[in-house]
Order: C-alpha cells, then sequence, then structure tokens
C-alpha cells in the first residue's frame, strides 16, 4: 500500500481511537452517580461492578485500535500494507475465556480500575 493510505487508515483509526476516553469518563461518571444515587447497597455496587466490567470492554477496545495504530506507524516507516485493522484482528483474537481475560486485564489497569473500588467502599460505608 501506498502511504498515502497508510496515512488515511492512521488519520482514521486516531479519529476512532481518543473518543474512547471520553466514554471511558463517562462511564467513571456514570459510577459516581450510581454510587450517589442507587437505592440501595446491592444494587449501587451490582452496578458498580458492571460499569467497572464495561469501561475494561471500551478499553480493550481501543487497545485493539491503539496496537493498529502502531502497526500503520511501523508501516510508514517500512513500506507495510494498509487497512488491515479487522483481519489483524481476527488473527490474533483469543476466543472464549482468553476474550474474558482480556478484558479483565483491561479492567485491572490503574486508570481503570481507581474510582470503583473507591466508589464501592464508600456505598458500603455510606
Amino acid at each position: 500500500m501506498s502511504a498515502d493510505a497508510l496515512q488515511q487508515e492512521w488519520l482514521a483509526l486516531q479519529s476512532q481511537h481518543e473518543p474512547y476516553e471520553a466514554w471511558a469518563l463517562a462511564v467513571k461518571l456514570a459510577g459516581v452517580a450510581v454510587a450517589l444515587w442507587a437505592p440501595s447497597i446491592g444494587l449501587a455496587v451490582g452496578a458498580l461492578a458492571l460499569l467497572w466490567l464495561q469501561e475494561g470492554v471500551l478499553k480493550t477496545f481501543q487497545a485493539r485500535l491503539g496496537a493498529r495504530l502502531l502497526a500503520v506507524e511501523a508501516g510508514l516507516r517500512s513500506g507495510a500494507p494498509a487497512m488491515q485493522l479487522h483481519s489483524d484482528w481476527l488473527a490474533q483474537r483469543p476466543r472464549g475465556l482468553g476474550l474474558v481475560r482480556e478484558y479483565l486485564r483491561s479492567a485491572m489497569r490503574p486508570t481503570v480500575a481507581l474510582p470503583y473500588p473507591l466508589l464501592m467502599g464508600l456505598v458500603l460505608l455510606g
């Protein structure tokens, strides 16, 4: 592929990569709202756990885009083929429990995990 195709792919991927940060922040803010206004402790803790896992899934998707961005950048340096996001992802996609582990690994990253145990603690103490 030409450098122009790689540049176009990079621009498209980058424009999709950054919004995941805003979505992750929205999930965190939803967690704060749940912690403050949930009608019961059980509901609050359960909803916070689900939001935590959801953010882990979002960050996993973002990481996949990030991996392809790095591959495109390497391709720009070496002349590799462009527009292979889905084929590259499919070739490396874990199955079954491997996919669950990938989501959980993302959920345990400090930037994802930090607010949820704190919010759950506040709910349990409150």
